[in-house]
């Protein structure tokens, strides 16, 4: 997928898999509950349904962003967020674990441990991890030039036509 024509993205747009933000918006998407919450297992809010099928006890995704063990992301030296690969069962990577969410819940034992990050596709050349806020990961676009104050795409798109008519593009 190529990078998005946009300075700056969520890293959403990096996900190979459905995210479920909560128990109903699993269900919204999929037409089917989301298996009962177990507070033995860490939160897990994406399925690889093809994981099942593996011939291997264990699935390996090569991209996911590390984080610590109090749930901020890790960053290399220069500040960015760093990745890292995960390994889970098969049957781990083929189901969600997604606690409780919403009015009157709260406390849910085994819902404060870090969930497991979402494997992401490879970065475009063109794309870097950047930290806008602190604790939050998005995507920066190195090749998009944002456009001027004054200056849109329609006039972008004028300039372009006029230099392809005078042959200089």
């Amino acid at each position: 997928m190529p990078a998005l024509p946009r300075a700056q993205y969520g890293l959403q747009e990096l996900h190979l898999f459905p995210y479920y933000q909560t128990r109903e918006d699993y269900r919204e998407k999929t037409g089917h509950d989301a298996p009962p919450w177990n507070p033995n297992r860490p939160p897990k809010a994406w399925e690889d349904l093809k994981a099942i099928d593996s011939p291997r006890r264990n699935v390996v995704y090569d991209s996911v962003i590390a984080y610590a063990k109090n749930g901020a992301p890790l960053v290399d030296a220069s500040g960015r967020p760093m990745l890292d690969v995960l390994v889970l069962t098969k049957e781990e990577a083929a189901s969600v674990n997604i606690p409780p969410k919403g009015p009157n819940v709260s406390n849910i034992a085994g819902a404060d441990v870090v969930e497991i990050p979402p494997p992401l596709r490879p970065l475009e050349p063109s794309e870097e991890l950047c930290m806008p806020f602190f604790g939050v990961v998005a995507v920066r676009n190195r090749d998009f030039m944002p456009l001027e104050p004054g200056f849109n795409q329609n006039d972008r798109s004028l300039l372009k036509a006029i230099a392809q008519k005078l042959g200089v593009a």
